[in-house]
């Protein structure tokens, strides 16, 4: 069992359990006794906490972190050291890693990884506008919580970009996705992070990283390189723009990259906002439809003046990643040109004789046999993106084209797959199978109101449609807490994959702000109190004039649930002293003071006015939490008559069907 479990912290941080480790500590579930919330707690190892470079590095850590404050960003709430333990105190994320999501799922549609890549890009452009590098971007620091929302985690190698500290004595961050630069061990900026990023988006829509190896410097090497497999040729289901924006922030060179988050995250939303676009150098030709490869002559390439934009950089990078031939030494072209002529000669000369020879021996003069047509090659085109209705077969006799459709993010009657890879050759005939898209997956919106937050989230997610879910808590007076009160789009509306749904849950009634009402008479008080609180009073002795509030049981200001009960308290005037008792002269006999008698208490009958009454209802008189008399009322009925019992001036509560409504004075010495 774990040292840490159950011991107390500051005597604030009760350990509870483990809830994750990383390379320098150990992450645990906590909760937190002064505020009475969950919370969680890193501990340095063991192993590090004696070492004195590894602790200043755990503080430099939490320094930073505690820099930033960003709704992407996991919160810091403590730094602290309790006897030889270092700790720091953080968010508790009621969520998965993408490392886990991506595990079950495999990859990712475009509509949603975009959706995270933009979160995880205002996290990073955060930090870089607070001088912080976070050096370790990848799916195990990303967190996703319930309602489609990221928060980056764990700057255990972030540092200052002002330190200039490289780190070169260690391994950064994961290696399949560190920069070139990294690996290289050199100096990184801001520009790192966004190659890592670039590498998790990649992921996300291929379902594996861009480079993989028996070893570890292997993989560092394939980074330095730069040999990148193009992410549409794992999965042509990706748009061109955002491959466009993979490719730029994953250049080999950090100056051919984007400068900085906040460039990236402008190519992400101006793609978002139109999925169809392209990224164009500054002098490309228009974008056109992919047509099968066609037999040109070589000709020298133009040199292009370097794109300047960051759109123009993802376009050039995409292209000259494609398309550039590698140049060779001109000594190798050279010596390869004369073996080619050479080769062609030999080849002529000899396909000359032979061609005289059958001429010679052939019979007559029939025309030789051509070649038969299973032996004929032919190159499959790239159909996937292309609407169906616009593929002219008879351009394809060797192909047989056969349907199938499903639902897709790609736009209705455009091909999502082929069964035949396009730019494969093939000899002959051969049958191609083209899924054709039926457009997004619709379904019908329930009526989710009243039904708490869980079952609409697990309803949901139950259709299988990548929905992203939004929560949004309001007041309601009606819905009770924890539960739906509308939803976004409405019910009975139809949704489709990727739409976002937006749940608006009650947080409860809202609170009510407690007025002052001190120095007012208590009928005043009552009668401004007794629409949103159970009230009660009490009468002390006190200077203030009789029937004043002198005070009340919560401060005036606060914010408290509507109906609960506030005591006033309330002057019934100074209490009354008896005169000083003086002795007689002794000349006269005492005197005798006659008993004192408390003043008979007589019935009488009192009519008691009332506003007209819409329906039948009973009144009562009371006097604290005793009832005095009750009598009922007809609707319509002004007044009715009480008989009460009593001596002196007495104060009586009128309430109608329970609820107060007034106060009344009745003097029995009156009549």
């Amino acid at each position: 069992m774990d040292n840490y479990i159950g011991r107390l912290l500051d005597n604030r941080y009760e350990i509870l359990e483990v809830i994750g480790t990383g390379g320098m500590a150990v992450v645990y579930k906590a909760l937190c006794h002064r505020l009475n919330r969950l919370v969680a707690i890193k501990i340095l190892k063991d192993e590090y906490s004696k070492d004195e470079d590894f602790r200043r590095r755990f503080h430099t850590e939490s320094q930073a972190v505690a820099m930033l404050s960003h709704p992407n960003i996991v919160s810091v709430y403590d730094v602290s050291r309790s006897g030889d333990i270092d700790y720091i105190v953080m968010e508790l994320i009621e969520g998965i890693t993408m490392k886990q999501y991506l595990d079950k799922k495999g990859c990712m549609n475009w509509r949603e990884a975009l959706h995270f890549s933009i979160q995880i890009a205002k996290a990073l452009e955060h930090a870089h506008s607070r001088g912080i590098i976070h050096r370790d971007i990848k799916p195990h620091n990303i967190m996703l919580l319930k309602d489609g929302s990221v928060k980056v985690a764990d700057f255990g190698i972030a540092r200052i970009a002002s330190a200039q500290n490289t780190l070169t004595r260690e391994a950064l961050g994961s290696v399949h996705y560190i920069s070139p630069e990294q690996a290289k061990g050199g100096r990184v900026d801001n520009r790192a992070d966004l190659y890592s990023l670039g590498v998790v988006m990649y992921q996300m829509l291929t379902g594996r990283t861009p480079y993989d190896g028996e070893t570890p410097v292997a993989v560092a090497i394939q980074h330095i390189n730069g040999n990148l497999i193009p992410p549409t040729r794992l999965n042509p289901n990706i748009p061109t723009g955002l491959e466009q924006i993979i490719l730029h922030a994953m250049a080999v060179s950090p100056d051919e990259r984007y400068n900085s988050a906040t460039d990236m995250l402008h190519d992400m939303e101006d793609f978002r906002r139109s999925p169809d676009m392209v990224f164009q150098p500054a002098t490309a030709a228009p974008v056109r439809p992919k047509q099968p490869a066609q037999p040109r002559p070589q000709q020298p390439r133009p040199q292009q003046p370097r794109p300047s934009t960051a759109a123009q950089k993802a376009a050039y990078s995409a292209g000259t990643r494609r398309d550039a031939p590698e140049k060779e030494p001109a000594e190798k072209k050279n010596t390869a040109i004369i073996i080619g002529v050479i080769v062609c000669a030999v080849v002529l000369i000899i396909g000359v004789i032979a061609f005289t020879s059958l001429r010679s021996c052939s019979p007559s003069e029939d025309p030789p046999e051509t070649s038969d047509a299973s032996d004929q090659l032919h190159t499959i085109p790239q159909f996937v993106g292309e609407f169906f209705e616009d593929i002219d077969q008879s351009k394809y006799p060797f192909l047989k084209f056969e349907t199938e459709e499903e639902n897709s993010d790609m736009e209705k009657g455009k091909v999502v797959r082929q069964s035949l890879d396009a730019n494969a050759e093939i000899k002959g005939d051969r049958t191609i199978l083209l899924t054709i898209s039926l457009g997004p997956k619709t379904e019908t919106m329930l009526d989710l109101t009243n039904r708490t937050q869980d079952y609409a989230e697990d309803w949901l997610n139950g259709l299988k449609m990548s929905l992203y879910i939004q929560v949004e808590e309001e007041f309601s007076e009606d819905v009770a807490e924890g539960k739906v009160i509308r939803t976004k789009p409405e019910a009975d509306s139809q949704i489709a994959s990727g739409d976002t749904v937006t749940l608006y849950v009650s947080s409860g009634k809202e609170p009510v702000h407690v007025p002052k009402v001190i120095g007012m008479s208590i009928s005043n008080a009552i009668n401004l109190l007794r629409d949103s609180f159970d009230v009660d009073y009490e009468y002390v002795n006190d200077d203030a004039d009789k029937d004043t509030v002198i005070g009340q049981s919560i401060d005036p200001g606060e914010d408290v649930p509507e109906g609960s009960k506030i005591i006033l308290t309330v002057s019934d005037g100074p209490e009354e002293t008896e005169p000083p008792e003086t002795e007689p002269p002794e000349t006269e006999p005492p005197e005798t003071e006659p008993p004192v008698t408390e003043p008979p208490e007589v019935t009488i009958q009192y009519a008691l006015q009332l506003d007209p009454l819409e329906s039948d209802s009973t009144v009562e008189l009371r006097q604290g939490n005793i009832v005095v008399c009750s009598a009922g009322v007809t609707a319509g009925q002004t007044e009715v008559t009480l008989s009460l019992t009593g001596s002196g001036s007495q104060y009586y509560d009128v309430y109608i069907n329970g609820t107060f409504d007034k106060i009344i004075a009745v003097d029995f010495d009156a009549g």
